[in-house]
């Protein structure tokens, strides 16, 4: 029987929550994805975890005695991890990132980084949107590169904050425009990012400055695909000013959109680590953007 480490986690959150729903918004995951892999733990071990009640779930017999071991597995994994990594004679810092980051901020972070710890590696580490925390919730990424809102668990230190902004095919009407009002782009197709970006998702279809549900027309999981996408004529995608800078493709236009709140652009590390390498990778950044 193959149970992975994310269900193990899943069922924990589900089994301290008690609830479907809070465990989700914990996750960082929606609501009907993290049902779904419930279910498909629940298949694989042969008998039901919990019950279903009116304030949300309960543990079953078997749900409830195989909590603690779930819970030991995590813990031991975790610091199976930990004490790999102190084992290693040189060490290696691997920065998780979602987009390219641009702006000035990586290649002088770096040298700084080197110069302070000597010896250290960095590894970059392309991050899918289906982890909105950019490998650090799964131990994958030291720290991370990506845009807010981010999942519990998380510290942050905000780097940029730009307006966004709108990639649409060059031929569009509305391409006309110098910029581009909010609610004229409402009824658009718009390019989305996969429903385990959860909260982030949501921000880039701009849901907190509208009341309507988005149009999606297509689903993305790199920046490749989205660009791919609106260029093909499929719709529309909001963009982080600087972004649009870095991704200018054939075919494509980018308008400022006004009527909606910026984006921020923030390097982040896991609650509670304070090893050396991530400590002089923060105050690298920190050093660059005060200088900025």
């Amino acid at each position: 029987m193959d149970v992975h480490l994310r269900e193990l986690r899943y069922f924990v959150a589900v089994a301290e929550e008690l609830n479907v729903t809070r465990a989700a918004e914990r996750l960082f995951v929606s609501q009907p994805a993290l049902s779904k892999q419930l279910r498909v733990l629940e298949r694989q071990l042969g008998f039901p975890l919990f019950e279903r009640v009116p304030s949300g779930v309960v543990l079953t017999r078997q749900g409830a005695v195989l909590l603690p071991v779930a819970r030991d597995l995590l813990e031991r994994w975790n610091a199976g991890v930990e004490g790999a990594r102190a084992a290693a004679p040189t060490g290696t810092l691997v920065i998780g990132m979602q987009t390219a980051v641009g702006r000035g901020l990586q290649q002088e972070a770096l040298r700084r980084f080197r110069a302070a710890m000597p010896g250290w590696e960095v590894s970059l580490r392309l991050v899918g949107w289906d982890d909105p925390s950019g490998g650090l919730a799964d131990g994958s990424s030291d720290v991370a590169f990506i845009w807010l809102p981010v999942p519990p668990g998380l510290r942050t230190y905000v780097l940029a904050t730009e307006r966004r902004g709108v990639a649409l095919p060059a031929d569009h009407p509305l391409a006309e425009l110098a910029e581009i009002p909010f609610a004229a782009l409402r009824d658009e197709p718009f390019i989305a990012l996969p429903p385990a970006a959860g909260p982030l998702r949501d921000f880039w279809l701009g849901l907190d400055a509208r009341e309507d549900a988005p149009v999606v027309g297509v689903t993305a999981n790199t920046p490749e695909e989205v660009f791919e996408a609106v260029t093909s004529g499929l719709g529309v995608v909001l963009v982080a000013e600087g972004n649009a800078m870095l991704y200018k493709r054939p075919g494509m236009a980018y308008r400022p959109v006004t009527g909606l709140p910026p984006g921020e652009l923030a390097i982040a590390w896991r609650e509670g680590d304070v090893s050396p390498q991530v400590m002089a990778f923060i105050d690298a950044l920190r050093h660059v953007t005060t200088k900025v």
